[in-house]
């Protein structure tokens, strides 16, 4: 398993995406799963920037990972999101249904990130939606980085303002190092 993090904007999805089309990895991105599964109020709520209970993400995110085989390497775009769900992520370790290869953490400016999102045109980029994002990475998420750092997890972190593809050669030639054989 691999995990891109990164507060949104940061190229998380773009980089899925490639190692899914490069690789043949299947990618989960959780933005995506959740825009696509959550409806009613709640989705309304998410739309506006709201995150979702931790109960809600896992169930989402443990319902679509028993579709793919776990046995082989797969991506993680944007799970986990909180302390909760990296413990629920880390007993799933401990337990041998996931085998965690890297965390890369793409680090961009707000500068850069906002950019991005006011580019991409989603109904949820809104500026309130934007600023309640960095507002919860830098509360919520940035933690797990730390938390993984104390479970002795190798967080790999890449400038994310640099091009899509040297954002992702960077990432190939660390996997490249993690895991020789497979690339």
């Amino acid at each position: 398993m691999i995990i891109l993090a990164g507060v949104a904007g940061s190229g998380k999805s773009k980089q899925g995406r490639f190692l899914a089309d490069e690789a043949g990895y299947p990618w989960l991105s959780t933005g995506e799963l959740l825009r696509v599964l959550i409806t009613g109020k709640r989705r309304q709520e998410m739309l506006k920037g709201k995150l979702l209970s931790d109960e809600e993400v896992i169930n989402v995110f443990n319902t679509v990972v028993n579709l793919i085989d776990t046995s082989k390497e797969f991506v993680l775009d944007g799970f986990p999101r909180t302390i909760k769900q990296t413990d629920w992520l880390l007993e799933q370790i401990h337990l041998g249904r996931f085998d965690l290869t890297a965390i890369f953490h793409l680090v961009a400016s707000e500068e850069v990130v906002r950019s991005r999102l006011e580019s991409r045109g989603r109904v949820d980029d809104t500026d309130e939606a934007i600023n309640q994002r960095f507002i919860e990475f830098s509360e919520v998420t940035v933690p797990i980085l730390d938390y993984f750092k104390k479970e002795n997890i190798k967080i790999i972190d890449i400038d994310a303002s640099l091009s899509p593809q040297e954002v992702h050669e960077i990432i190939m030639d660390n996997l490249k190092k993690l895991k020789p054989t497979d690339n």
